[in-house]
């Protein structure tokens, strides 16, 4: 199979005819073979009903529905376990983003050898509550990965099979895939620039929160693509660090008592000191820290599944 089509949704009842038809229509133009994999998120309108209509029409469709609302990237995680073509498409549900863009998006990844090729919306149809957060986020992420993106959190994106059934994604991990794919060893990631469609239906699913969590995420995909596989390492090294200077503290405490001792001069108890409390500190804090590392060396060693969701119906 040419191509799978990744459509996570969540209350898009309205948009999924005009989107699948659209789908379709490309596909067809260009001979591919296709599959699209449509993931209901919890919806509570008539979507999953719109999805088992569409089915009777469009045999190319393969849907998941989710019992409760879990998330974009619980959804793209199941999906992309399920997808059997050799290029993953990802897009929106809401008609902002083109299925004509699949065509070209297909060409880089087989014929340029792309692992990734990530969509650019240059041309947005944002409120600048949402444009400037993005660009802060977007010159963070450049930053921290290394990764030379414009747009990280551009729901149009294509990958290589390999890519999607390597990685994991989960909590809100979806906005830094392309990180992600980066620590698991796919480094070769491009840019496209693509249409960004004004919303035809509905309304955003997205509140100001993303803007916390997605800062919060940043830290996390970070710390977990540079010490996941050897936590020691991190909380050992700061812990080891911190305990040696707790011990230097208070070896500099005693050694200044005695000498003033020694030489008939006037002295303070150690503990009228505040430097000892901040030796004290540091010598536990560096334990804490040490013993930290080591838990998290036996929690990853024996690490279950952690993407487990419950699925309350499925077309496949």
């Amino acid at each position: 199979m040419d191509i799978s089509v990744v459509v996570p949704l969540y209350n898009e009842d309205e948009s999924l005819p005009e989107l699948v038809t659209w789908i379709d229509k490309v596909m067809n133009e260009h001979n591919f073979s296709y599959e699209i994999v449509l993931v209901d998120d919890g919806s509570t309108d008539k979507s999953w009903s719109v999805i088992t209509q569409l089915k009777e029409t469009f045999t190319t469709i393969k849907a998941i529905k989710f019992r409760r609302n879990y998330g974009k990237s619980a959804a793209l995680n199941v999906a992309f376990e399920v997808t059997q073509g050799d290029v993953i498409i990802t897009m929106d549900a809401d008609l902002q983003d083109s299925p004509d863009e699949i065509p070209e998006l297909y060409r880089r990844i087989k014929e340029e050898n792309y692992d990734i090729i990530s969509g650019w919306k240059k041309k947005r149809y944002d409120p600048i509550t949402k444009t400037i957060p993005t660009k802060l986020f977007n010159a963070a992420t450049r930053k921290m990965s290394g990764i030379q993106l414009n747009d990280f959190n551009c729901g149009l994106k294509a990958y290589r099979s390999d890519v999607v059934k390597t990685i994991e994604v989960y909590g809100e991990m979806h906005r830094y895939i392309p990180v992600i794919a980066k620590w698991a060893g796919f480094t070769k990631i491009g840019e496209q620039v693509v249409e960004h469609r004004a919303r035809k239906y509905g309304t955003t699913k997205f509140g100001m929160s993303r803007f916390v969590n997605g800062f919060l995420d940043l830290l996390s995909i970070f710390f977990v693509g540079k010490f996941g596989k050897r936590p020691m390492h991190f909380f050992g090294s700061l812990g080891v660090l911190s305990f040696v200077l707790g011990i230097i503290m208070a070896l500099y405490i005693m050694i200044e008592k005695k000498i003033l001792i020694w030489n008939n001069l006037p002295y303070r108890d150690s503990t009228d000191q505040p430097l000892f409390y901040l030796a004290l500190v540091a010598i536990v804090v560096g334990s804490q820290m040490f013993l930290a590392g080591f838990i998290a060396e036996l929690v990853g060693r024996n690490a279950t599944e952690r993407n487990r969701y419950l699925i309350e119906k499925e077309i496949i």
